[in-house]
């Protein structure tokens, strides 16, 4: 079952504390950033953190997840209600997250045909 865009919507509103908080449709669930950072996903209306140290911490009851199959990556959180403890797991999961990587511009691929020798 696909994630209702409602919920997306709901869980974003709920973590809106934590920072600028983005979504998009990412193979077929969805996809969720924080100032950027990718962190979490929603997937059949269920909300996932990426796995960190302070996940583990905050999440002491939490068994790794593996919501779109593969290994365990992801905790499962059930609770929604307190929106003051979900702004502080997404903060202290991506400041344990590396920063995105630059996009490179899309251009032309230069063409090498040969060696210079020098000419």
């Amino acid at each position: 079952m696909a994630s209702s865009l409602g919920y997306v919507q709901y869980v974003a509103s709920q973590l809106a504390d934590a920072g600028v908080i983005t979504y998009k449709k990412l193979f077929g669930e969805y996809g969720l950033w924080c100032g950027g950072k990718f962190f979490g996903t929603v997937e059949d209306n269920q909300f996932y953190v990426k796995m960190t140290n302070a996940g583990r911490l905050l999440l002491p009851d939490a068994e790794p997840a593996a919501p779109h199959g593969g290994e365990p990556g992801m905790y499962l959180v059930e609770n929604l209600d307190d929106a003051d403890f979900l702004a502080k797991l997404v903060i202290q999961t991506c400041e344990e997250l590396p920063e995105p990587k630059a996009k490179k511009k899309a251009g032309k691929a230069k063409k090498i045909h040969g060696t210079d020798n020098g000419k």
